[in-house]
């Protein structure tokens, strides 16, 4: 008896897997960078957790908000290109099956074998066929806009409650120090599982994130820094 080989690709997880990395990245930076900020301007502890709190509140609906328009967008020109592609295959069936068979024909297949491929999928799901092989629209890859914005909102919120959470634990003159290293660990982390759950490489999806997290807390530490010098 045969038994049907079934495979779990990596491509499946790109809608999720963008949205919550950039989630909880910009949630580490961006809060962090505002800790970072605020404190080198000598700001108090408490006035440090109100602007972190802030930023973790604003940042998550923004983040929410910005992934569904962002998505849904996509969502849209997919839906308008189906109906486009709807339409042609109702008006002219037989230039659609020619521009089928001639994409199969660049993929490799010899005239005849492309047209007679073109003509069975067209058979089972003329659409289908065309979305996938014509547009690149596929079940995998398809936008969802609820679930960018819900996967980033809640990322964002973890993201953002790492250093946060060093805010509370770090003596005020270790702050900076503190929530600038927890960080820069936190984002490290964070690369490597990233890269660890869409199958790239490791060690530079870490060094990238880590780098431009390290970037974005030095520039707001030292606008702090001049900023709370001159007031």
């Amino acid at each position: 008896m045969s038994r049907l080989h079934r495979e779990n690709h990596l491509v499946s997880r790109v809608g999720w897997l963008r949205a919550a990395v950039l989630g909880a990245n910009d949630g580490i930076v961006s809060t962090a960078s505002l800790i970072v900020g605020v404190a080198s301007a000598s700001a108090a502890s408490s006035q440090i957790l109100v602007a972190g709190v802030a930023g973790l509140v604003a940042g998550a609906m923004s983040m929410a908000a910005g992934e569904y328009v962002s998505v849904s967008s996509q969502s849209d020109t997919e839906r308008a290109d189906l109906d486009r592609e709807r339409l042609e295959l109702a008006t002219q069936p037989e230039q659609e099956r020619e521009e089928l068979t001639q994409i199969y024909v660049l993929r490799g297949l010899d005239a005849t074998l492309a047209g007679q491929v073109a003509d069975q999928l067209m058979a089972k799901d003329a659409l289908a066929a065309h979305a996938h092989d014509e547009l690149g629209i596929s079940d995998m890859t398809t936008a969802r806009p609820i679930q960018a914005a819900l996967t980033s909102a809640a990322t964002f919120s973890v993201g953002a409650a790492m250093p946060l959470l060093m805010v509370l634990v770090a003596p005020s003159f270790m702050l900076v120090m503190t929530v600038s290293i927890a960080s820069l660990l936190f984002l490290a982390l964070l690369g490597a599982i990233g890269a660890k759950a869409g199958g790239a490489d490791i060690v530079r999806a870490t060094l990238r994130v880590t780098f431009w997290g390290a970037f974005a807390m030095a520039l707001t530490a030292g606008i702090g820094a001049l900023v709370g010098t001159g007031l």
